[in-house]
């Protein structure tokens, strides 16, 4: 395989018209090696339009989400250099990886404890020694390093938690994908003033469950 042009496939035929239009976040594509971060075994899917498993189960959340929509999500983050990120589901590390590259400083938790290990190794190999990964469980984030200026959750929930917004900085965005099957909405939350967010509706789209986090009774959009 051709992994030059798969790689400028993938973003001109993928993501370029999935809305992602940002120099940075198209440079930052072209550069970061996605291959790197994928299971040898599934080496050959790493540019394809499609979730990729990292482990048995890969449907619950072990898996690495599409290309055009990790690419969507770190557009719509809106990330600063200044920034302290969370992110919840660290999969392969690659998504972690990206945020280090316009990011001060990535924590991301993963409550898959093979994972974890493959996906801090994966970071250690880029050399993104300022992204770090934790085995936890990220349904409660992680309160005694908040503050953060963004959080991303790298999967789907049915409600975000108000615990994960109360980690937000003055001012910080959470990033989430919010609903049930057929149909999820990707959200940005901003933190406005005490207690108070802005939410924006992104896009609509579908992705697995993160682990660990409630499934409501009374579901609420």
């Amino acid at each position: 395989m051709n992994t030059d042009q798969a790689r400028f496939n993938m973003i001109e035929q993928q993501i370029r018209p999935w809305q992602v239009l940002d120099p940075d976040v198209l440079s930052l594509l072209a550069r970061v090696r996605r291959e790197d971060f994928v299971p040898p075994a599934a080496r050959a899917l790493a540019f394809f339009d499609t979730e990729i498993a990292l482990a048995e189960g890969g449907s619950d959340g072990r898996i690495m989400l599409a290309p055009k929509l990790e690419a969507r999500l770190l557009q719509d983050l809106q990330l600063r250099r200044t920034d302290r990120v969370l992110e919840i589901g660290a999969g392969s590390g690659y998504m972690a990886a990206l945020l280090a590259h316009q990011a001060r400083q990535v924590l991301s938790l993963e409550i898959d404890p093979h994972l974890a290990e493959t996906a801090q190794r994966n970071l250690q190999r880029a050399g993104l020694a300022h992204a770090k990964v934790r085995h936890a469980d990220g349904s409660g984030g992680c309160p005694a390093e908040a503050p953060f200026d963004a959080i991303v959750l790298s999967g789907s929930v049915a409600e975000v938690p108000q615990s994960l917004l109360d980690q937000l900085a003055p001012g910080g965005r959470l990033l989430a994908i919010v609903g049930e099957l057929p149909v999820m909405r990707a959200l940005r939350l901003t933190q406005v003033g005490a207690s108070q967010f802005t939410r924006t509706e992104l896009f609509d789209t579908v992705a697995p469950r993160l682990l660990g986090f409630a499934e409501p009774t009374g579901f609420r959009f």
